[in-house]
C-alpha cells in the first residue's frame, strides 16, 4: 500500500493533520532549495520526536573513508558524503516557561504547504501545551533564488486563551553530524564564533577537504506585524553554536513574530579569510529589501521559471500535482548558474548515495534542461565531464591497467574521482561511459550546436572509445568480441557476461566517435590537428577500434526472437512479477542479495534502455516484442524505470499502461511507491517524468534537425500542454482529446512534423491539427 496523505492540489504539496510517523517522509517531500543550498523541511522549533535533520550546500562534501568487510584492490579510497551542513534555521520557542515541542503537546489544525508556484514552505497549527496555554503558530520559509546565499524565515506566535511570555531563541549550530557516517567521524571543525547586535556568524571548516563556510543569521522582532526594537536579553555561545534570547510579553490574541535571515558564504565563492565580510554584505542586501520584498522577488523568480518549464494537465489533479512537483524539485536542485555543480540523485533532500554526479545526469536530466532552459545550461553539464577527463583517464589506468588515454568515468563522483564503494557497481556498471557519449550526441541533435565537439567533446569521445576498445575481449569460441564481467542498468544482476545494452552502447560509442573524428577532420581541421597531436591518435588505432565495433557479440534468443539481457538470462526460473507474492515486495527490502541475483527480476529498464536511446535503430515491432518479453519481469524498484516504460508504452499505443507508468514516475515520492521517501527524494529520475509527457504522450523526437511529434492523450485527461525551447525558438504544444495546437514565440517560422505530416508554425498564428 502506497502512502496517501498528500492533499491533491494543482500548485501545492499540502499535508493536513499531524501524524508523528509521517514526519520524516514530510521532511523530504516539503524540502526547499535554490541551486546553491537546500534543506529538508525540519521544524524551526525543537522536536524531540523521530527526525532527520538536514541542510546542504552545493559542492561541499567529505571523503568518508571506505568501509568494507573485505578490501579488494581497486576499491575507491572514500565514499563522497553530501555533507550535512551547519544549521541556521533553528528557532527554539518557550511559552510561559515551557518549550514548544510538537512531540509533547496537543496539536490542532496542523497544516503544512509547499507552494510550488511561488517557491515557499509554510506551517500553521494550534497547540495546547502542558501548562494549558494555547497558541497559534504560523511559519513561512524560503531560500532566495535572487540572492542564493540567503534564506528567510518568518515565525509567528499568537496566544489564544491567555496572555503569554514568549521567548524566541534563534540559533546557529555547526556541531552537525551526518546520519550515514562510515566511521562516526566528525566532518566539521569550528574555527570562530562572532556576534554583534542581532547578527551572528560561525565559521566552520570541513576536515580533509578544507571547505570553509560562514553560517550566519540576523533576527528581527515584530509585534502585530510592526518592527519592535527589541534587543536580545542574552547571547549564549558554545563550542560550536550560538543563540540569542528574545523575551516578549504578549497579551492574548496579539501576534509576535521573529524574522530570521540566514544562510552560507563558502570558500568556493569567496576568499576564505573574508567569509564573514561576505556574509555581512548578504545580510545587508536582505535587510535593505526586507522579508516581504524578498518574498515578492521569490514569487517573480519562480514565475519566470514556470513560464518556460510548466506542464499543464487538465482533468487530473494528481497527475498535475505530480509533474509540477518533479519540475519544481529539479529547479530547486540545479539552475545551471555554476558549471562546477551537477545534479545529485537526492539533491538537497537527503544523504543516501553520496556524490553529486551519476549517469542519471546525462541519460535523464540533460533533455529536461536543454528543452526548458537556455542551451548553455546543458552545455555546462557536458563541460563538467570534459573538465574531469583527466581523472577518468587516471581511473582507467590506475584501477584497470588501461593505457593510451582510455577513460572510465566514475559511477559516482564529486570532483572526477571515483567514490562509489561497491565493486560490482564501481568497475562493472561501465555502461555509464556510454551515457556520457550519448549526451554529447543528444546535445548536438537537439541544439544544433556542433561547436562543443571540436572544442571539447571529441576528446571525451576518444577517451571513451579507447576504453571500450580495451575493455572488449576477443572470444575464439564465438569469433567475436565480448564484454565480460559487467553490471548493466539492471543492478539485480552483477558480474554477468555480455549485457546486451552494454555491448550495444559500446559499439555505438566507437562508431559515433569514428564519425565525429572524420567530420572534425573535414570541417574543423585545426581542431582535428590539435586533438590528434594531443591524444596521439593514429589510423592504426582507429582501424583496431572498428574491428571491435564491427564484430561485437550480441546475445540473442531464436526461441523468443529477442536480444538477451545477458548470456545467462534464460537459465533463470522465469517467474513473472505478476506471479510474485505481493508481500515480498519490494524485493530489495525483503530478499537476500543472493536470492535477487538468481532471480529473473529486473530493477529498471535494461535492454529496453537501449531501445529507448536508439529507438530509430529498431522497428516498432521489435520494440513491442522486447517490451512484452522484459516488462513482465521488471519490478521497477529503481526510480529510473517507470519513465522509460511509460514512453515506450505510449509509442506502442498502450495508453492505459503508459498512464499507469506515468503516475508511478510522477508520484514516486509523493505516494512513496518504494517505501523509502524518508531518506530523501529521487531528484534525477524526476526528469524522466518530464520525458514521459513530452517524449511519451507528446511523442517529441528530433529527426534530421527537425521536430517531430506523435501526440497522444490518456483518457483520464481533458488536455495537456508543454513548451520546448528548440534552437532558441519556443514552441508550445497543446493536446486535447480532439486536436493538437502549436504556437510559436519568436520571429522566424518553424517547420515541424506531426505523424510525419509537415506543418509550418508561424509566430502569433495558432496551428490546429
Amino acid at each position: 500500500m502506497n502512502q496517501d496523505y498528500i492533499v491533491p492540489n494543482n500548485w501545492s504539496i499540502i499535508e493536513e493533520g499531524f501524524e508523528i510517523d509521517k514526519v520524516k517522509s514530510s521532511e523530504s517531500l516539503f524540502s526547499i532549495g535554490n541551486g546553491a543550498m537546500g534543506q529538508r523541511a525540519n521544524f524551526e522549533e525543537q522536536y524531540s520526536g523521530n527526525t532527520f535533520q538536514g541542510s546542504y550546500i552545493a559542492g561541499v562534501y567529505y571523503p568518508d573513508k571506505t568501509k568494507v568487510g573485505w578490501w579488494k584492490n581497486g576499491y575507491p579510497q572514500y565514499f563522497a558524503k553530501v555533507l550535512n551542513a551547519p544549521n541556521w534555521i533553528g528557532i527554539n520557542v518557550v511559552i510561559n516557561g515551557e518549550d514548544l515541542d510538537l512531540a509533547t503537546c496537543e496539536i490542532k489544525n496542523f497544516r503544512r504547504e509547499l507552494n510550488m508556484k511561488e517557491g515557499w514552505y509554510s506551517r500553521t497549527f494550534n497547540v495546547i501545551l502542558k501548562n494549558k496555554t494555547e497558541i497559534k503558530v504560523k511559519t513561512l520559509r524560503f531560500l532566495s533564488l535572487d540572492i542564493d546565499e540567503l534564506g528567510a524565515i518568518k515565525y509567528e506566535v499568537t496566544p489564544i486563551n491567555s496572555d503569554a511570555k514568549i521567548i524566541f531563541k534563534p540559533y546557529l549550530d555547526a556541531g552537525i553530524e551526518n546520519e550515514d557516517t562510515n566511521w562516526e567521524e566528525k566532518f566539521w571543525e569550528t574555527l570562530s564564533i562572532e556576534s554583534e547586535n542581532n547578527e551572528a556568524f560561525i565559521v566552520a571548516r570541513t576536515l580533509k577537504t578544507k571547505f570553509s563556510v560562514a553560517t550566519f543569521m540576523k533576527n528581527n522582532i515584530l509585534i502585530d506585524n510592526i518592527k519592535a526594537n527589541i534587543e536580545p536579553t542574552d547571547v549564549k555561545k558554545g563550542k560550536s553554536d550560538i543563540s540569542f534570547i528574545y523575551e516578549i510579553a504578549a497579551p492574548k490574541n496579539q501576534t509576535v513574530a521573529i524574522e530570521k535571515l540566514g544562510g552560507y558564504t563558502v570558500s568556493t565563492n569567496h576568499n576564505e579569510n573574508e567569509l564573514i565580510k561576505a556574509a555581512k554584505q548578504v545580510l545587508e542586501k536582505g535587510t535593505t529589501l526586507g522579508f516581504n520584498a524578498l518574498l515578492e522577488l521569490q514569487k517573480e523568480a519562480w514565475s519566470k521559471i514556470w513560464e518556460m518549464s510548466d506542464i499543464t494537465i487538465d482533468g487530473d489533479v494528481k497527475a498535475q500535482q505530480g509533474i509540477r512537483f518533479n519540475i519544481f524539485q529539479l529547479n530547486q536542485t540545479y539552475l545551471g548558474k555554476d558549471s562546477r555543480l551537477n545534479i545529485g540523485p537526492k539533491g538537497f533532500t537527503g544523504e543516501k548515495y553520496g556524490g553529486s554526479t551519476y549517469w542519471d545526469t546525462e541519460a535523464y536530466c540533460i533533455p529536461f534542461y536543454m528543452a526548458t532552459k537556455d542551451q548553455t545550461v546543458a552545455r555546462n553539464l557536458l563541460e563538467y565531464r570534459y573538465n574531469q577527463l583527466d581523472k577518468a583517464i587516471e581511473n582507467a589506468e590506475k584501477n584497470l591497467g588501461f593505457k593510451n588515454g582510455a577513460a572510465l568515468y566514475p559511477m559516482v563522483t564529486m570532483n572526477g574521482e571515483e567514490c562509489h564503494n561497491e565493486w560490482e557497481i564501481t568497475f562493472e556498471e561501465i555502461h555509464r561511459n556510454g551515457a556520457i557519449a550519448f549526451a554529447i550526441f543528444n546535445y548536438y541533435r537537439f541544439t544544433g550546436d556542433y561547436s562543443y565537439i571540436p572544442e571539447k567533446g571529441l576528446e571525451v569521445l576518444i577517451g571513451i572509445a579507447r576504453f571500450w576498445h580495451q575493455r572488449a575481449t576477443f572470444s575464439t569460441q564465438k569469433n567475436q568480441y565480448v564484454i565480460l564481467g559487467v553490471t548493466g542498468p539492471n543492478e539485480y544482476e552483477n558480474n554477468v557476461n555480455n549485457n546486451w545494452y552494454t555491448n550495444y552502447i559500446a559499439k555505438w560509442c566507437i562508431d559515433y566517435t569514428y564519425e565525429q573524428i572524420e567530420k572534425v577532420n573535414s570541417d574543423y581541421n585545426s581542431d582535428y590537428n590539435r586533438i590528434v597531436n594531443k591524444v596521439n591518435l593514429t589510423k592504426t588505432e582507429l582501424d583496431s577500434w572498428k574491428q571491435v565495433a564491427n564484430n561485437m557479440y550480441f546475445p540473442y534468443s531464436e526461441e523468443h526472437n529477442v536480444f538477451l539481457q545477458q548470456d545467462g538470462f534464460l537459465d533463470k526460473e522465469l517467474v513473472k512479477v505478476a506471479n510474485l507474492d505481493k508481500t515480498q515486495r519490494p524485493i530489495n527490502q525483503k530478499w537476500s542479495w543472493d536470492r535477487i541475483l538468481r532471480s529473473p527480476y529486473i530493477k529498471q529498464a535494461d535492454t529496453l534502455q537501449g531501445f529507448y536511446f536508439f529507438e530509430d535503430h529498431f522497428t516498432k515491432e521489435q520494440l513491442e516484442k522486447h517490451f512484452d518479453f522484459y516488462e513482465p519481469f521488471t519490478v521497477h524498484e529503481s526510480s529510473l524505470s517507470p519513465c522509460v516504460h511509460s514512453i515506450q508504452a505510449a509509442v506502442l499505443g498502450r495508453m492505459e499502461q503508459a498512464y499507469t507508468f506515468y503516475l508511478r514516475t510522477s508520484r514516486l515520492d509523493l505516494d512513496d511507491y518504494n517505501k523509502e521517501v524518508h531518506e530523501g527524494l529521487h531528484i534525477t529520475s524526476m526528469a524522466g517524468t518530464w520525458m514521459s509527457i513530452v517524449e511519451g504522450f507528446g511523442g517529441m523526437r528530433i529527426k534530421n534537425n527537425t521536430l517531430h511529434f506523435e501526440p497522444r492523450i490518456p483518457s483520464q485527461w481533458k488536455a495537456y500542454s508543454f513548451k520546448i525551447n528548440f534552437r532558441n525558438q519556443i514552441i508550445k504544444v497543446e493536446v486535447t482529446q480532439h486536436e493538437t495546437q502549436f504556437s510559436l514565440e519568436g520571429k522566424t517560422p518553424i517547420k515541424v512534423f506531426v505523424f510525419d505530416k509537415e506543418i509550418l508554425v508561424e509566430p502569433n498564428n495558432l496551428v490546429k491539427i
